[in-house]
């Protein structure tokens, strides 16, 4: 079988450093890979059995655009995730549909009204950023109410969308739980040092290996259960709440970092879910 790892031609990509080890892990499950960037055209997407988004995280700025092309590819092969998930999810006001635990947000639309980045909550401390985003980017971080009225009246002004939320102080001694499946079934969770703590993300103090809590898995598999559609690849991002509640910060069901490294059987569980899959 002949399935496209679908990647990007921005030099962000250089950080895949999972692409190698998923390619032969796939191969071992009878599966060529090839690393194809998503909006080349001249690649012919009827050559594969599927393609696979992975790395393909230069799409932010080109939301619309990816959308489509995810729709034109699946009527040419196999896509996974499924084009109808990468429209949802791409936009992360999917959170407000999902009926589950979330961190309190408040919402924001472009052309909502001259007071609506005046309009947010007295927390402690605010996160900021754009509902159209990835990796922290044009993301706020502050205590000042102030500031963050004003960084959210700049995105609404350039015509996007916002979510503000109050920052979780259990991120700092905690960090957020990522629970990986793959073709529905568990296969492991890492802790993730926390990205607006001021500390320098590197490779070896990204995440470390965790097992779930019972009340972590319960809110992972309710999550899971409100996608209609069948996954290849699912990331629940957990946080806990101040008074203990795990709650979804973000289900990442388009590009997300799989942290295959952490867990010996990880890329062959991902290569087999594949094949099953096909």
């Amino acid at each position: 079988m002949k399935v496209a790892y679908v990647t990007s031609a921005d030099p962000v990509t250089r950080f895949d450093n999972e692409r190698e080890i998923a390619l032969a892990a796939w191969l071992g499950a009878g599966i060529e890979g090839t690393p194809v960037v998503w909006d080349d055209p001249r690649v012919d997407w009827a050559s594969f059995d599927a393609a696979v988004i992975r790395s393909a995280w230069d799409y932010v700025d080109r939301r619309n655009e990816f959308v489509a092309w995810a729709q034109q590819v699946e009527t040419a092969t196999r896509l996974f995730n499924p084009a109808s998930v990468i429209a949802t999810n791409t936009d992360k006001t999917y959170l407000r549909g999902l009926g589950v635990p979330i961190v309190p947000t408040h919402w924001a639309e472009p052309g909502a009204g001259e007071g609506a980045a005046e309009e947010l909550p007295v927390w402690d401390e605010y996160v900021v950023k754009p509902t159209i985003s990835a990796g922290a980017r044009d993301t706020v971080r502050t205590a000042d109410r102030e500031i963050a009225g004003a960084h959210a009246a700049k995105l609404l002004d350039a015509g996007r969308a916002v979510m503000v939320q109050p920052y979780i102080e259990a991120v700092e001694h905690e960090g957020e739980l990522s629970l990986l499946y793959f073709g529905g079934q568990f296969s492991h969770a890492v802790r993730r040092h926390p990205m607006l703590s001021g500390t320098e993300i590197t490779a070896e103090n990204q995440a470390s290996l965790r097992d779930p809590d019972d009340d972590q898995f319960a809110v992972a598999e309710l999550v899971l259960s409100k996608v209609p559609e069948n996954l290849l690849y699912a990331r629940v991002d957990l946080v806990r709440m101040p008074d203990g509640e795990p709650v979804l910060i973000e289900l990442e069901l388009t590009e997300p970092y799989l942290f295959l490294r952490y867990e010996l059987d990880a890329p062959n569980l991902f290569a087999r879910a594949l094949a099953d899959s096909l």
